[in-house]
């Protein structure tokens, strides 16, 4: 397999302390970066196509992995979370925002068999 595509991005969850929904939002944001018509041009099935996920945030064990996957739309996703991201507290400590960091990194097989390249004369 070869990496095709790296995107990046983060989401937010500002008052609820929810490191599922930051992770979610980190995902949807992330995607909303990428339109990938090559498939379609080239006609390769989404499902040849492998999707690494990783997610950052300070606590990994917070995250709802089936939450979090059920939002990447092609391919066959893995999903890891890290240690990463931010919590930042107010002032006062009573309100903490939870910032998770995403990348998404997608894997085609090695097509040199299916397609060649053809060098014309300029």
């Amino acid at each position: 397999m070869k990496r095709l595509i790296l995107e990046i991005g983060s989401g937010a969850d500002l008052y609820g302390l929810d490191y599922s929904k930051a992770a979610t939002r980190a995902v949807q944001e992330t995607l909303r970066h990428s339109s990938i018509t090559l498939f379609r041009a080239l006609e390769i099935d989404h499902t040849e196509m492998n999707v690494v996920v990783t997610i950052g945030v300070q606590e990994p064990d917070k995250v709802s992995h089936e939450q979090v996957i059920a939002h990447i739309p092609r391919g066959n996703p893995e999903l890891r979370i890290v240690f990463g991201g931010q919590n930042i507290s107010d002032e006062t400590g009573a309100v903490t925002s939870v910032v998770a960091t995403c990348a998404i990194e997608a894997f085609i097989p090695d097509l040199s068999t299916r397609f060649s390249v053809v060098k014309r004369a300029l």
